[in-house]
């Protein structure tokens, strides 16, 4: 059977994103340019609520970005200098920068088949130094938390979640960023849960370190305006805040679906034994994922995103096709055997609400006309 004539599906429509609600956008920036509620207001407090509610913890806390969030995290964990801690290198430098930022030394591991942390690997690193563990609740799927909180029990070790990827994925009934001390969110417009430019949150269910994190954001303020540490300029926008409220209302069809995308692609690509598709989303009762990428490997990758290209489908290999370990510069330097195959062959398809069905099948048929399937 031919394929359609060729059509343009970039990697992510910001555009249409925008224009899927445009009308209701407008509305939110009149109301709150007309109120003059720019930082902390109202806004803020209602989506930091609602975030706390959904995940099922005790504190929401909305800062500049996710980055800060992990910092923020760490620093209110008393982790730094002369402390290690373990992440996975299959994830964005920021992970391991905001480690390096509270002065403490990141200590990357490899990843599973799930392309997530593999507990084995981060048994393997722990030494005298080590304090703290980082999961990296990656590509809208939680890794197995049992495995690294039984880790994390029998050597003393802090969890703090990345979850900038994980919003709404859960592990065994409990969410991604419930399991640790704290996490931090992302909410990057890619994101599935995405404003229009940086945002982020830290989550919580200890007092102390949610009080920390509000004083971290701002400038080390309390309440009362009364300084209590060097702190920072990191507070979620008030505009991007009622944005993301707004968003959040309707996430659960928002995730559904990505996740009927996602079985689509798994129908259409299931059978082409040149890849190696992410678990399904029915077939792991432990695992709910929400899919904010689809992270395939392919063999012959890089002629495969070059086909997919030349015909108008836009593909990402995720930071710019190096683990963090792979950046030279940061002297990290572990041996990793299985992130380092894996960026020999990983990919992102499209995936978002953009994406129709039937762009969905054109993707899958152009892969299958290059594996000649």
């Amino acid at each position: 059977m031919a394929l359609p004539a060729v059509r343009t599906i970039p990697f992510f429509n910001y555009r249409g994103a925008f224009a899927a609600e445009e009308e209701a956008y407008v509305a939110i920036f009149r109301d709150i340019i007309r109120r003059g509620a720019f930082i902390q207001q109202q806004d803020l407090a209602d989506f930091e609520q609602r975030l706390a509610q959904y995940l099922g913890v005790r504190f929401a806390i909305g800062v500049g970005n996710a980055t800060d969030g992990l910092v923020f995290a760490l620093r209110a964990a008393g982790l730094g200098p002369g402390d290690e801690v373990i992440f996975p290198s299959h994830t964005m430098v920021a992970t391991a920068a905001s480690v390096a930022h509270v002065g403490a030394t990141p200590v990357p591991v490899d990843c599973g088949p799930d392309h997530l942390i593999d507990p084995a690997s981060a048994e393997r690193a722990i030494t005298p130094r080590t304090r703290g563990i980082m999961p990296v609740q990656l590509n809208g799927r939680t890794a197995d938390m049992d495995a690294i909180q039984a880790l994390a029990k029998r050597n003393r070790l802090i969890i703090v979640e990345d979850a900038a990827q994980g919003l709404g994925s859960s592990f065994r009934g409990r969410r991604a960023g419930s399991f640790g001390l704290a996490a931090a969110f992302s909410f990057y417009p890619a994101k599935i849960l995405g404003c229009f430019g940086d945002g982020g949150a830290v989550v919580t269910n200890d007092e102390k370190v949610a009080h920390q994190v509000r004083l971290l954001r701002d400038h080390g303020r309390d309440e009362l305006g009364e300084v209590r540490l060097w702190g920072f300029n990191s507070r979620l926008d008030n505009l991007q805040a009622a944005i993301l409220d707004h968003q959040f209302k309707t996430y659960q069809t928002i995730i559904d679906r990505r996740r009927a995308l996602a079985r689509l692609y798994r129908t259409e690509l299931g059978r082409v034994s040149q890849l190696v598709l992410p678990p399904g989303p029915d077939g792991d009762a432990d695992h709910y994922d929400v899919f904010q990428n689809y992270e395939i490997e392919a063999e012959r990758r890089d002629e495969l995103r070059a086909f997919l290209k030349d015909r108008g489908v836009g593909t990402i290999i995720q930071w710019g096709g190096k683990a963090v370990h792979q950046f030279r510069a940061l002297g990290l330097g572990q041996a990793l055997p299985n992130t380092d195959r894996l960026f020999q062959r990983c990919l992102m398809l499209p995936m978002n609400l953009t994406l129709t069905d039937d762009d969905a099948r054109y993707v899958a048929g152009i892969i299958r006309e290059f594996y000649e399937c």
